[in-house]
């Protein structure tokens, strides 16, 4: 029995005995596929970084930011993707927390800002009804 002449179905693997699998002395043939997952490298959120750096650099979290993401992307292109992911996640947080606070801060100025308008209004029309002007006439 020549090998090189039957195909690759016929060809025995090994020299077993025909026996049922669970029997003592049978092999078993346990098929298994091998998937493999390739992740996506982890984002270093340095755009993000370098605007909260620029427009909302509160409590210095953009600068914060700004230093975790550099660390992201150097450990990316140094290929160590569990460094880089720790430090994309802390900048993706602190990135999150100076958003939020320059967006409330924000919503503050301007809610103090209408406030003050209203109220100088109102002071405005309450002296006028008593006509202090006309004492400069």
């Amino acid at each position: 029995m020549d090998p090189a002449k039957l195909p690759a179905e016929a060809v025995p693997l090994q020299n077993m005995r025909e026996s049922f699998p669970g029997q003592p002395g049978a092999s078993t043939v346990v098929p298994h596929t091998t998937v493999n997952i390739t992740s996506d490298p982890p984002k270093d959120h340095i755009i993000w970084s370098v605007c909260c750096f620029a427009y909302g650099n509160l409590f210095c979290l953009g600068l914060a930011a700004l230093i975790f993401s550099i660390k992201a992307r150097d450990r990316k292109v140094a290929g160590d993707l569990n460094g880089a992911h720790h430090y994309a996640s802390t900048a993706l947080c602190l990135n999150a927390t100076s958003t939020i606070l320059m967006t409330i801060m924000i919503l503050i100025c301007v809610i103090v800002i209408i406030v003050s308008v209203v109220y100088l209004d109102q002071m405005h029309r309450y002296y006028n009804q008593f006509n202090y002007n006309s004492w400069f006439n």
